[in-house]
């Protein structure tokens, strides 16, 4: 196999138009007329024998024997780009006209195959073009040399030209750039460099972004827009080319989305990249309880061994052993060794604690009236207060008569205590509630829940908010309530110990209290309405929580490019609501390039965002069609990108010797493979008959005028 000629030679051979025995008596005529002539001295004798021997060569029939050679089978790859950002511009349809003629082309190449491959991208890694053409199935040693139909963004080209574009004889095969547009573009670009994932509630984060105006030159100024919420977009002015801090403040607890937008470069190609979505997890620092026990007693263990368990969770104890007008004639040496700082605590330092639990309190002059009128005053303010009742509320001395009465949310009488075995039931709000839906044990339909007993609860004759669970005949037990800005839990009875020590079954105390302590603390995931979205795979999933009985109305559906539709959502569940919206592709663009950005939805008062990840941020980095990537290894391989803007300008795909231009005005070339054809030889005269009849005629015309002058 060559792949030319240069290394086969043509060899002699014979064609006699005459039996070779009459060849051999011509000859034995002449030898023998020539000693007849010599012996004469006939003169001109040599050049009627030159004349003769001329016609017995031709006819002898000599000949030139070439060997043939016919083109090679050879395979072409044709790789088309299918990637998210062939989408712009109407580039993927382009590409697919291109790729059809040039497949007619090569139809009409004899011993040509071209595999068409398909590089969809958008897998997270990008466009890989190269990766493409390596997972093609070619017979080996048949490579003429490769075809890209691109918008030139690919991410995986290689720093020089792959070894499957060397031949065998060290030739380069061909790698021709087909870009779908009318030449270089240019982009502008938001990126996040960084972003904290969690940040303390009540302090600032900070977000590093840069902005590049891709395919432009020097720095230009931009406005950036960031949007937090429901806070009124802020407009900031920043520099391309360079890193920008921009401050978010962290205002609630819980997941929070800052959307970020900057304005468009003139002329460029897409602004799909012009914005990006922040997520940031608002986190507490260090929650500080307050948790005081009025006398010892059998839940104060349970109390401080939750709370402490918890890393998260800075806590305060104190346990009043002996109240003041308590007098056994013990030493007071004896009675205690650090002193109650009642003003430190709940006066100096009382706004700064998260929570207050007040466990068996009972009021007995240790804590003046003006105190707790300061944790009345803190409820009020935004605090969370939370109080198990036993029989010290139905006692003298009981917090409903101080200043706490006006954040209570039940009332006791004299009296109220029921001393009976009852097993928690919820209520029907408690069903929905977030506090209690979902409780391991809870009751499902009419199924009682399978908690063990308690023996005495509080019987109380008003309260008010929301009566989560109840206790023997249908008496509230769990009751809930918003004081101003703040919260109020009230656990009329003092038996929960029972569920940690695994009475009758026991039951999910460690869980209740737990969520008591976040919704008094007000985390959103369980206020009792509440709306939530989250956007995977492209579906937009919408949840509605309600405290009521009542049929939510559509949540309306606001998307980032402003649409707004609206969503029926669908029981399912006590007070839980779902819906579900398809997040993209609404503009009649792929997933890989939807715009993202921060979906809103509205129910009444209630607002929820999502936004979705981006699928494949690699393809979103930089939309251009440019010939900067693989412009280099194009034309290592001997040919250049070339920019096709409507499908007629797609060159001719023609097949060229080895070492020739593979390319040229309006076409593009493969480089041809000859291979000798077995036992096939092209013959060439190598005395044709008009040459033979002149060289004789001529021999014996001097032959005549020699012997004429004699």
């Amino acid at each position: 196999m060559t792949s030319g000629l240069a290394l086969s030679f043509p060899t002699l051979g014979f064609a006699p138009l005459l039996p070779l025995w009459a060849l051999g008596g011509i000859a034995l005529l002449a030898t023998a007329l020539s000693v007849y002539g010599a012996l004469r001295r006939a003169p001109g004798l040599l050049w009627r024998l030159g004349a003769i021997l001329v016609l017995l060569l031709w006819l002898g029939g000599p000949r030139l024997l070439h060997p043939v050679f016919r083109p090679e089978p050879q395979d072409a790859l044709l790789v088309v780009d299918h990637s998210p950002s062939m989408d712009l511009r109407g580039r993927a349809s382009l590409a697919d006209a291109i790729a059809a003629r040039l497949k007619a082309e090569a139809a009409r190449i004899p011993g040509l195959t071209l595999h068409v491959v398909t590089a969809q991208g958008g897998k997270g890694q990008g466009t890989r073009l190269f990766d493409a053409m390596d997972q093609a199935d070619l017979p080996q040693g048949r490579f003429a040399g490769a075809i890209l139909v691109t918008d030139g963004m690919d991410h995986d080209v290689p720093a020089a030209l792959p070894p499957r574009f060397r031949a065998a004889d060290g030739s380069t095969l061909p790698l021709h750039v087909l870009l779908t547009g009318k030449g270089e573009e240019t982009d502008r670009r938001l990126t996040i460099l960084q972003a904290p994932p969690f940040a303390i509630v009540g302090q600032t984060a900070t977000v590093r972004v840069r902005i590049d105006d891709l395919g432009t030159s020097g720095s230009h100024s931009a406005s950036l827009t960031i949007r937090e919420g429901n806070a009124p977009p802020r407009t900031v002015t920043v520099r391309t080319g360079a890193p920008q801090d921009i401050p978010v403040p962290i205002t609630r607890p819980g997941p929070m989305l800052v959307g970020l937008s900057v304005s468009p470069l003139d002329g460029e190609v897409s602004e799909l990249n012009n914005r990006d979505v922040v997520r940031i997890n608002g986190v507490r620092d260090r929650l500080k309880v307050l948790l005081v026990s009025g006398t010892p007693n059998q839940g104060e263990r349970v109390w401080r061994s939750l709370l402490k368990s918890d890393p998260s969770v800075d806590l305060v104890h104190f346990t009043i052993l002996r109240p003041p007008d308590k007098d056994d004639g013990t030493p007071l040496s004896d009675l205690a060794l650090i002193p109650f700082p009642i003003k430190e605590l709940f006066q100096d330092r009382i706004r700064q604690f998260d929570l207050i639990i007040l466990d068996g309190f009972r009021n007995t002059g240790i804590v003046p009236l003006e105190y707790l009128e300061n944790i009345a005053d803190y409820v009020k303010g935004g605090g969370g207060l939370l109080l198990t009742a036993g029989p010290e509320f139905a006692e003298e001395g009981s917090l409903e008569n101080t200043p706490l009465e006006t954040v209570l949310p039940a009332h006791v009488p004299q009296g109220g205590v029921e001393i009976a075995r009852f097993t928690a039931e919820l209520t029907a709000l408690g069903r929905r509630h977030p506090v209690t839906a979902g409780l391991p044990g809870a009751p499902q339909g009419s199924t009682p829940p399978g908690w063990g007993p308690w023996y005495r609860a509080l019987r109380s004759d008003t309260h008010q908010g929301e009566v989560l669970m109840s206790g023997p005949q249908e008496m509230p037990l769990l009751v809930l309530n918003r004081v101003q800005k703040g919260r109020v839990a009230l656990i009329l009875s003092d038996q929960m110990w029972l569920w940690s020590r695994g009475e009758g079954g026991g039951g999910p105390q460690a869980e209740l209290l737990r969520r008591l302590a976040h919704w008094l603390m007000k985390e959103p995931e369980l206020e009792e309405n509440q709306l939530q979205a989250d956007i995977e795979n492209g579906t937009l999933t919408v949840t509605r929580r309600s405290a009521g009985a009542e049929m939510p109305p559509a949540a309306i559906v606001t998307s980032p490019d402003g649409t707004r539709q609206p969503l029926a959502l669908t029981r399912r569940g006590d007070g839980l609501y779902t819906g579900v919206l398809r997040a993209d592709g609404s503009s009649g663009l792929p997933p890989g390039i939807w715009p993202y950005g921060i979906w809103t939805v509205r129910d009444g008062d209630l607002t929820a965002f999502a936004a979705p990840q981006a699928s494949d941020p690699v393809e979103r980095q930089d939309l251009r069609a440019t010939a900067e990537r693989l412009g280099p290894v194009a034309r290592a391989s001997g040919s250049a990108p070339l920019w096709i803007s409507v499908a007629t300008d797609t060159p001719a795909l023609r097949q060229v010797a080895a070492g020739e231009a593979v390319r040229g005005s309006g076409w593009i070339g493969l480089p041809r493979r000859m291979a000798r054809a077995a036992a096939e030889l092209r013959p060439t005269a190598l005395l044709p008959a008009w040459a033979a009849m002149a060289a004789a005629l001529a021999l014996l015309f001097i032959g005549w005028r020699r012997e004429g002058r004699r």
